[in-house]
């Protein structure tokens, strides 16, 4: 049958209409109705996420506590893929640590000693300063090509960090420092720390992540991917705020700043290993710096006062152009949490709430 030249044109015009309908106001995501795992889990996050900021679509969250736990799932399961963000420079700092105990870097190893950064300020900067973000390195490069990228990804929800390590030595080596007395947080600082730890290694830091965390925990289901040829067939994307479809960020040379992607399932068995003090370079939960306004920093690891009096919680959050992350753990009690999002609203709230009730 022969379609109508009329009718074609009618046709592309209402594609592209609602193109331009779903890119200029799309539809916040809805929460997911299917639910799944401990019920009365399920029941208290649904408590807390009406409570909370929205909106949300797809979410998982783990309890952890001792030998026990539970789970709560909205349109998941405990093998759904999600991205977790800044979530990964916990296990960059798990690497950090590891390296340390292996002999392959000090903390007091330069980084111009691992990296071609030539006579720039950022070659004397010690990985123990980026791990705990007191490198004076900016969040980001201002360079033309990093500002540019993070501008047009603002309309296109994309990912801003697709640069390989030729760009990023290209960055740092532009890139003017700050006072390092102060902490500062930088992807920058940590996608740098990861290619140190690959290049200290002979390898590539999504070889070492696999190889030294993910084998030694059995997260099968996790891995970094640095483009978008390393994911999946069935890899999901997620939300913005505003209901866009987001690309992956799969971040390439700053992958080490946040591009795994893990499951509910592979992130309990992270966590357990932390708190059971099993995990690969489980040294770098230690507190080592002041992060401001009580805070505390060891490597990545966030550690500040919560609940009752003299309790701490050791956290660290995530989030891309289309998911949120939260995994934190009371040490003292022995109890951990996960929550994993497909949407780029935050959910720590959820996750401090449920690490507080387990210190009332």
């Amino acid at each position: 049958m022969k379609i109508p030249k009329s009718w074609a044109i009618a046709g592309a015009a209402a594609a592209v209409t609602t193109l331009i309908g779903i890119v200029a106001f799309p539809r916040p995501p809805q929460l997911m109705t299917v639910t799944g795992g401990d019920m009365e889990l399920v029941a208290t996050v649904s408590d807390l996420l009406d409570a909370s900021p929205g909106p949300h679509h797809r979410l998982s969250v783990a309890v952890v506590d001792g030998d026990s736990t539970t789970f709560a799932h909205f349109g998941a399961a405990d093998d759904t893929e999600y991205e977790i963000g800044s979530v990964t420079k916990t296990i960059t700092a798990a690497l950090f640590a590891d390296a340390i105990r292996r002999g392959e870097v000090s903390e007091d190893t330069r980084l111009g000693e691992l990296l071609d950064l030539g006579e720039s300020p950022a070659a004397d900067v010690t990985l123990l300063a980026l791990a705990t973000h007191r490198s004076g390195l900016p969040r980001l490069p201002l360079t033309p090509d990093v500002i540019l990228s993070a501008i047009g990804t603002q309309f296109t929800a994309g990912d801003p960090y697709r640069f390989d390590l030729a760009a990023l030595l290209a960055q740092t080596r532009a890139a003017t420092l700050a006072d390092p007395a102060e902490f500062a947080y930088s992807n920058l600082g940590f996608a740098l720390l990861g290619q140190a730890l690959a290049a200290a290694a002979d390898t590539t830091y999504s070889g070492l992540v696999t190889e030294r965390v993910f084998g030694s925990l059995d997260m099968a289901d996790s891995f970094v991917p640095t483009t978008t040829a390393d994911l999946l067939s069935t890899s999901p994307s997620g939300f913005t705020a505003t209901g866009r479809a987001a690309d992956p960020w799969t971040m390439n040379a700053y992958a080490a700043a946040g591009s795994i992607r893990s499951t509910a399932s592979d992130m309990v068995r992270y966590i357990a290993s932390q708190l059971d003090g099993t995990a690969v370079g489980v040294q770098a939960l230690d507190p080592r710096a002041s992060a401001g306004e009580g805070a505390q920093v060891g490597y990545a690891w966030l550690t500040t006062p919560a609940g009752a009096e003299g309790r701490e919680v050791t956290w660290h959050n995530g989030m891309t152009g289309g998911f949120a992350s939260f995994v934190g753990m009371d040490r003292k009690t022995g109890r951990g949490v996960v929550v994993l999002s497909d949407t780029a609203v935050s959910v720590d709230a959820i996750g401090l709430e449920l690490l507080q009730q387990g210190t009332e």
